[in-house]
């Protein structure tokens, strides 16, 4: 029988070809290839810091050399543009030791400023803490655990070996975002009306017209507490680029560095983000709980926070030059498992970006972020609930994924707030 040549149209082949495609089964992503992603991201971001953190530098030089209100203005802007990548990289705690080990230099809050600078009247009162009024930058020699310690000439390591948490008490904060933040604009004395700390750029000025004094010690303080601050970022950034301690232990085990991954969202959601940050402070309706407190940016901290979460599940950061880091993700895998649940987690944390969005819209438009904590403002709780609510409903979908991925159950950071509310008015 002779052979029949059939010949289909090639629509039709097209058609055939993108069906049989579409039919094949999908390759999930490895785990190894989707913590290779975690590193790479995680590298960036701390590269970012780093990057920005250097500019801000750049801009307090400027500012101690020619003291005035352009320069004041300028390096204000570039801390918190320093604070854009910063505040992404904290999905990176609490699943990695050796960044819970460190944080605490960078970013640790809230803060005994009197420690540091002079303060309002009354206010660095603190029976807990004796150093709470010490004013380092007017005591050049001062007793310390029984020491005596000479401060005459502000260092780095001054800050970072000696006073910051000295006599081993959290609150005394010297060194980190925080450190400059204050001292780049003072107290804010608002309560939860509107305006920021409103620090004088004549508190730089060297000589005649130098306000509150000490304008020289301030000025040495400032320039020591960011070049430590730099020196720090730059230890980070090394940890996570290629030979990086940070980045060899997530890839030596996949599983744990899963693990990692999915305890960093968790925990930076509930406990640290939803609880200590946002729920305690509107529970306390005190400017104080605020993360951002001097410079009133609490609302792009807590944005980009979970914007960092987001980019740790979706597998993809977005660098501060606008080029993008990406490749195999948590999302992979978690569909390959549940699909229903990827997709219910991704609608999620694209929720809780836009309520966090929609704090920092609000701010933007005039009403800060200590102003919503305001005792009766109905906007305020309700702004900041939708924000706490969207960030407590993602993470019980987190710890679905963590099931579905068959990985050992994990503890979330925690918070009186949102666990047992009574308890933080005992």
């Amino acid at each position: 029988m002779p052979r029949l040549s059939l010949t289909l149209p090639r629509s039709l082949t097209a058609a055939l070809a993108l069906s049989t495609a579409l039919s094949a089964p999908v390759l999930a992503a490895e785990p190894a290839e989707v913590v290779t992603t975690y590193v790479d991201i995680a590298a960036a971001t701390y590269g970012d810091a780093l990057t920005t953190a250097q500019v801000l530098k750049a801009a307090v030089d400027a500012f101690v050399a020619a003291p005035s209100a352009e320069t004041l203005a300028a390096a204000r802007e570039a801390w918190k543009a320093a604070r854009v990548p910063y505040q992404q990289s904290e999905a990176f705690r609490f699943g990695n030791p050796i960044v819970d080990d460190w944080e605490g230099k960078v970013n640790a809050w809230p803060l005994d400023e009197g420690l540091i600078d002079y303060v309002e009247a009354g206010s660095a009162e603190n029976e807990e803490n004796a150093l709470a009024g010490l004013d380092v930058i007017a005591t050049p020699k001062f007793t310390l655990s029984g020491t005596e310690i000479d401060a005459t000439e502000i260092t780095p390591a001054l800050i970072g070996e000696t006073l910051h948490e000295a006599d081993g008490i959290e609150a005394n904060v010297a060194s980190g975002y925080h450190a400059i933040e204050f001292l780049l604009w003072g107290q804010d004395l608002n309560g939860t009306g509107p305006g920021a700390g409103d620090r004088p750029w004549t508190d730089y000025v060297q000589g005649d017209g130098c306000t509150h004094g000490n304008c020289d010690r301030r000025a040495a303080y400032l320039v020591a507490a960011t070049d430590l601050l730099v020196s720090d970022l730059d230890e980070m950034a090394k940890q996570w680029a290629e030979g990086g301690d940070a980045r060899a232990v997530v890839l030596a085990n996949p599983e744990a560095g899963l693990l990692a991954m999915l305890t960093g969202m968790g925990s930076l959601s509930y406990g640290e983000l939803a609880g200590e940050r946002m729920k305690l402070g509107l529970m306390l309706n005190d400017p104080e709980e605020e993360h951002d407190c001097f410079s009133d940016n609490t609302h792009n901290s807590h944005y980009y926070d979970g914007l960092g979460i987001r980019n740790v599940y979706l597998g993809s950061y977005t660098r501060v030059d606008g080029s993008v880091v990406s490749g195999p993700s948590l999302s992979d895998l978690v569909a390959a498992k549940d699909a229903a649940l990827d997709t219910q987690l991704k609608g999620q944390l694209d929720a809780s970006v836009a309520a966090l969005g929609a704090i920092k819209a609000a701010a933007e438009g005039g009403f800060a972020y200590d102003q919503m904590l305001a005792p009766g403002d109905a906007r305020g709780e309700e702004l900041i609930m939708g924000g706490v609510n969207a960030l407590v409903t993602q993470t019980a979908s987190i710890e679905r994924a963590v099931a579905a991925l068959g990985l050992s159950k994990i503890d979330f950071e925690g918070s009186d707030s949102l666990d047992n509310p009574n308890a933080v008015f005992q």
